[in-house]
């Protein structure tokens, strides 16, 4: 009996993530990698297959099936979600058929609510918890561009069984993915969280780069001020961060490569849909809850809402 594992989404994380997996296992009779795309990306792919292109290399991968119908997909033993925050409820409840009981759900989108709206949908299933650190983008369907070396996938969970947590990371493991398995997972995911949320509104606000905001003295005061409103209410909902959040935050963003930005900025900039709901407006929402002051997330949200307003 083969292990099926679904790839929902097909962008930078996805793509490249769902990529080294099928070319790990092209040949395997105990793992099966699913492709779940539509449009220009599924015609692509099943045409030339999926292009990965890094700094050194690049590669071509076939997945088993490349498909948006659920006939066609089957029953998936994990999936692995990587659409974009918006698209959460629709692109799931769309593979209803695919899911069984024992589907075990690994989300890996930018944003942190996603492991509980997916569980709104399938309550009785595993859905974990995880979060990845790289820069990669769609280049054009079907080809992933990844820029720097730096990659590394966390995943773990409070409630799923250790045999299928480690099954998963072994997985992972054969198909070369630097993924860890960790206990305080939600602090890992809310680390991320505070680097992406911060980075994609203060890109997305100023329309700069990551090397931008970095050498201008006003920008990077911005990109500050959210990182200290963030970690504020991270603190406040008792998550146990590292004392040095921030200083460790912008570190990262300092390795970053300073060419690089968000997706969130690249979609603004290409007129698309943007994931200003779980990067920007869920951090002002927890502000509110939490009773902690949010002026710098207030002012990106007031103007990118403005802005998603006009383009619709």
């Amino acid at each position: 009996m083969k292990t099926r594992i679904g790839i929902l989404g097909l962008g930078g994380v996805g793509g490249y993530f769902g990529g080294l997996l099928a070319k790990a296992y092209a040949e395997s009779d105990q793992i099966e990698i699913v492709f779940i795309a539509r449009g220009e990306t599924q015609k692509a792919i099943a045409r030339s297959g999926l292009k990965i292109v890094s700094d050194d290399n690049e590669m071509i991968v076939f997945p088993s099936i490349v498909s948006n119908d659920p006939a066609i997909i089957g029953k998936l033993d994990y999936l692995i979600c990587a659409t974009k925050t918006y698209d959460i409820e629709e692109s799931l409840l769309a593979l209803q058929k695919c899911i069984t009981k024992n589907t075990v759900f690994l989300p890996l989108y930018n944003g942190v609510d996603a492991p509980e709206r997916i569980s709104i949908l399938y309550p009785d299933n595993v859905v974990l918890e995880g979060c990845v650190y790289i820069v990669s983008m769609i280049n054009a369907p079907g080809e992933i561009t990844k820029i720097g070396a730096y990659e590394k996938l966390f995943f773990g969970s409070r409630t799923a069984s250790i045999s299928k947590l480690k099954a998963l990371q072994s997985i992972f493991k054969k198909a070369t993915i630097e993924s860890y398995l960790v206990d305080n997972i939600e602090e890992t995911v809310w680390e991320k969280f505070i680097f992406i949320s911060a980075l994609a509104s203060a890109t997305s606000y100023l329309n700069q780069n990551v090397g931008e905001i970095l050498s201008t003295d006003s920008s990077r005061k911005l990109y500050v001020g959210l990182l200290n409103e963030i970690t504020l209410i991270a603190a406040v909902k008792g998550l146990e961060l590292p004392n040095d959040i921030i200083m460790q935050t912008i570190l990262k963003l300092e390795k970053t490569p300073h060419s690089a930005t968000s997706s969130m900025h690249r979609d603004v900039l290409a007129g698309r849909k943007f994931e200003l709901a779980s990067l920007t407006q869920f951090v002002v929402e927890q502000g509110l809850k939490y009773e902690v002051e949010t002026p710098n997330y207030k002012m990106v949200l007031d103007k990118l809402s403005a802005l998603l307003i006009s383009d619709n």
